[in-house]
């Protein structure tokens, strides 16, 4: 089994937005050293708590400072963008760091509407076009227009010896059916929605065409775990996260993950301060506990939608809290030693 790293840079309460992003780069390193396959950045837009608007940016920051983990976007926002600008970055970055970048893309909006408007007047109109758009991304990553194309004679240079892998993230049917068709490796996020995942999965594999290099259906499935030496310790890491997430969606969460004071008051105030209250609530949001009973959970979840690989995406208020989840996910899944 592969785990990688899902990383959405998130800020903490009165910390600047640029030690998150400095983090990032530390979580990569570590990911590194601790035998995690890849680290993937994801892309929002004025999204209180999260830092990167730009992984492309973060991508070749990382790249330097790393040597062999795989980097990649988790995902562009392809619907916002030129497919020939897109493959033109991801071509620069795979010439960088050759065999190392994977080019994840999604559709969705990645903030608020206003933030939509002003990356683009035609983002819904373009989200309907997104077959056609990963369609010409792969065409310019695979220098395949056919030829009397407008574009047959151009290329998205600097071309690599290795172009970078693509990618369909998705939480549906319908990117699970984007994935299969133009047979390329997909990634469902189970922390955004787990109920659709059999079927999005089951879709994938069924529909799945070798088109393209690879042979055959490669999944990825994108979980939510806090991890740490005891289910109490894990359980008072993970609170921040998920108080942040209702914070977020009552408006009060701009300023990043809450202390873990903040956090408990805010529990109690909504009656969530019982142990087995918050027990309940995290469970639909996530897998918290101790290196056994993570590692018991993430194999149910193997053994529920036989992915190919896991990514981990694990929130902390304390970025060393944090580094101790990967760390011991990795210990218990991989063998590997802290």
């Amino acid at each position: 089994m592969k785990l990688g790293i899902l990383d959405q840079a998130p800020v903490t309460k009165g910390r600047p937005p640029k030690l998150a992003l400095e983090q990032a780069l530390k979580l990569a390193q570590a990911g590194e050293r601790l035998g995690y396959a890849r680290y993937w950045l994801a892309e929002h837009h004025h999204l209180g708590g999260l830092a990167c608007s730009a992984p492309e940016i973060m991508l070749g920051y990382i790249g330097a400072q790393t040597s062999t983990i795989r980097l990649g976007a988790g995902a562009i926002l392809l619907p916002y963008y030129s497919p020939y600008k897109v493959a033109e970055t991801f071509h620069m970055l795979a010439s960088l760091f050759p065999n190392r970048i994977d080019l994840g893309v999604a559709r969705s909006p990645g903030g608020p509407a206003e933030a939509s408007m002003a990356l683009s007047d035609r983002f819904l109109e373009r989200v309907w076009k997104l077959p056609e758009l990963f369609e010409e991304l792969l065409r310019f990553l695979d220098r395949d227009f056919p030829a009397d194309h407008p574009y047959a004679s151009l290329a998205a240079d600097p071309l690599p010896a290795i172009p970078p892998e693509p990618w369909i993230l998705g939480t549906s049917e319908k990117s699970a059916m984007l994935a299969a068709q133009k047979g390329v490796a997909y990634a469902y996020g189970h922390f955004m929605n787990r109920d659709n995942a059999h079927r999005a999965i089951d879709t994938y594999i069924r529909h799945f065409q070798p088109v393209r290099s690879l042979p055959k259906p490669y999944v990825l499935l994108a979980v939510s775990a806090v991890c740490a030496d005891t289910a109490d310790k894990a359980r008072k890491t993970a609170l921040s996260s998920y108080i942040w997430r209702l914070q977020t969606a009552d408006g009060s969460g701009s300023d990043g993950l809450p202390s873990p004071e903040e956090a408990t008051a805010y529990a109690a105030a909504r009656n969530l301060d019982t142990a087995a209250g918050l027990d309940k609530a995290l469970e639909k949001t996530m897998i918290v506990g101790s290196p056994a009973e993570v590692k018991q959970r993430l194999n149910a979840l193997q053994a529920a939608y036989r992915p190919d690989e896991l990514m981990i995406l694990s929130y902390a208020y304390d970025f060393e809290d944090r580094l101790r989840s990967y760390e011991l996910i990795a210990r218990a899944m991989l063998g590997g030693q802290t």
